[in-house]
């Protein structure tokens, strides 16, 4: 048995995915005779030293995780500043990691994510305190960069696909007499990946979804609603799909919740779908109908991606490895070697490369009229929605989805705070 303890948590939005990279992580550490600790609720619960002992979790039911939505240890947004401007936070998680012999710190997120990862390696670094430090990717808004997808977004743009694709069958049915414009609202605060996926719903010329909002482009209301106008007199209805993060001109956010900000330093964002809506009905005189998924998006285990599981999976068993082979401040990434047919491999990338940075949407994958995506977009997404990978169903016909038993540590050191 390797001697040390791995510590395992979660981060920001959960997604479709994130157990399953949660169980390779555990098995992959089980394979090796490493101990495997979860910290509840992300870094908080390593300050707060509130820690779940994976070892009491049959193995059926870690391999339960694979295919059960949510945050199974919890999760949290809860940014660490500098190591200078938070010094006592960070003696703290060394005390807790020294008191519970962890040697191995694996952090499963995103952006901000990363840069905790990074942060916590230049820690140890910077300390001497025996420590590796793995960002592992997590997040549907598929705005990590070096890696060419990141786990969660597939199966959050599958789920987007075929609901826009089935909404607007609804929409096509209705529109002699009812509603003649849907709006679907999707997340993506700065990257139009989602909202690029609903485009995979469109077969065919003047198919739905016939417009999409992306952040990457500055909001138009006139040319938006000349856009709506010409669409329901040429095909008799018409799908919206916009993005949470559009933005007017001057880069104010179209739907700022005026809801502060959050850990991150992120606007408070919500409700763009009913303002397009209530705008479309009031200066067009149209009947508008629409939709906020929400989490919805992003906990739809049972229309996951094969792909995106098998990214999630495989991304959590190269963690463990790269951090029992001590490799310090990296993130396994999903590296895409071939589109036809769709090939694919992990490999290390350094978190400082990561942290704090987004990939929005090319240019190329956004077609002329700024509406609709290129083929070019479609060849890089259609791969990472591909494949089926539902949950087993219990008898009274629902998703049998595992709850752990989640039991605790015993704490060593004084109460955080």
């Amino acid at each position: 048995m390797s001697k040390g303890t791995l510590l395992y948590a979660q981060s920001g939005g959960v997604t479709a995915v994130i157990n399953a990279t949660a169980s390779a992580v555990i098995q992959a550490a089980r394979g090796r005779k490493v101990k495997v600790l979860a910290a509840r609720n992300g870094i908080l619960g390593a300050l707060r030293e509130d820690l779940v002992d994976t070892s009491k979790e049959s193995p059926a039911a870690i391999r339960a995780l694979a295919h059960t939505p949510g945050g199974a240890f919890g999760s949290c947004r809860y940014k660490l500043k500098s190591l200078e401007e938070d010094q006592p936070k960070y003696q703290r998680l060394l005390d807790v990691f020294d008191a519970h012999d962890v040697r191995w710190f694996l952090y499963n997120g995103g952006n901000d994510s990363a840069d905790t990862a990074l942060k916590l390696s230049q820690m140890a670094a910077a300390t001497g305190y025996p420590l590796t430090c793995i960002g592992v990717p997590k997040t549907v808004d598929n705005d990590l960069v070096v890696t060419d997808c990141c786990p969660g977004f597939g199966s959050a743009a599958k789920y987007t696909a075929v609901s826009v694709a089935e909404a607007a069958l609804d929409v096509a049915a209705m529109a002699d007499t009812s509603t003649k414009v849907f709006v679907y609202e999707v997340m993506g605060r700065h990257a139009g990946w989602l909202a690029a996926a609903a485009g995979l719903a469109a077969t065919g010329k003047d198919a739905a979804p016939q417009v999409i909002l992306f952040p990457e482009v500055a909001y138009d209301e006139a040319k938006f609603l000349a856009r709506v106008q010409e669409v329901v007199k040429k095909v008799g209805w018409c799908v919206v799909v916009v993005s949470e993060g559009i933005r007017h001109p001057d880069g104010r956010f179209v739907a700022d919740a005026g809801g502060g900000k959050d850990a991150f330093g992120h606007s408070q964002l919500g409700g763009v779908g009913p303002l397009l809506a209530a705008t479309v009905k009031d200066k067009l005189g149209l009947k508008v109908h629409w939709t906020v998924p929400d989490y919805l998006q992003r906990s739809a285990r049972h229309l996951a991606s094969k792909t995106d599981l098998e990214h999630a999976m495989a991304v959590g068993q190269a963690a463990v490895d790269y951090a029992l082979e001590g490799r310090n401040g990296v993130m396994p990434v999903i590296v895409r070697t071939s589109h036809k047919p769709y090939r694919w491999k992990v490999e290390a990338a350094p978190v400082a490369r990561i942290a704090n940075r987004e990939k929005t949407m090319p240019k190329g994958f956004i077609d002329r009229s700024g509406y609709g995506i290129t083929a070019a977009c479609r060849q890089y997404l259609e791969p990472l929605v591909r494949g089926e990978a539902p949950p087993p169903y219990r008898p009274d016909g629902l998703p049998d989805y595992v709850r752990l038993k989640l039991t605790t540590v015993a704490k060593k050191l004084p109460a955080y705070g």
